[in-house]
């Protein structure tokens, strides 16, 4: 792994969104950019070897790891948007989050049928986002080569909850 501390780069904000909520802010360690590129390359270390021609990422900090991902790989990026926020024709999607309900839309030729993919996201939780996010891929008939996170939230059942793909973390928070 890496000799830098990646984790304690992070800041924790309690009772954010809403009281209960254990908010995990990657903003303390994006604006480090030692960390964030060690960040970028530990991920990209573990996407290697694995067939696909894109990554996809919901917004907004998906957007942040996947981009920067898909440059270091050199494969193309695809955005996954909150609703009313492409230009195009969609697809839309909605999903639970642990505090609330929303809505993700693709567009309809963002991914081709058979194109492989890596789905990219800041935080596993419970998975609800990536698993919109990985539902929309599936539509159009993309193929999910793994999912990827910065941090995975060890406690909660997003892991089980994406049992069926191949699952891919940085960090691990057990608490």
């Amino acid at each position: 792994m890496s000799g830098m501390d990646l984790q304690g780069k992070l800041r924790v904000v309690p009772d954010f969104p809403k009281p209960g909520i254990s908010f995990k802010d990657i903003t303390t360690l994006l604006k480090d950019g030692p960390a964030f590129r060690e960040c970028i390359r530990l991920m990209a270390a573990q996407c290697r070897g694995r067939e696909f021609d894109l990554v996809v990422s919901p917004e907004a900090r998906g957007f942040i790891l996947g981009g920067a991902l898909a440059y270091e790989l050199g494969v193309g990026f695809v955005p996954v948007r909150k609703r009313g926020k492409l230009p195009w024709k969609v697809i839309r999607g909605e999903y639970k989050l642990e505090y609330g309900m929303d809505t993700l839309e693709m567009h309809v030729d963002a991914v081709s049928r058979g194109q492989r993919v890596i789905v990219v996201d800041d935080v596993l939780a419970t998975g609800g986002t990536i698993s919109a996010t990985l539902d929309l891929v599936e539509k159009v008939g993309g193929v999910i080569s793994a999912v990827a996170f910065l941090i995975e939230l060890t406690y909660l059942p997003g892991r089980e909850n994406l049992r069926k793909y191949d699952v891919i973390s940085v960090l691990k928070l057990e608490s």
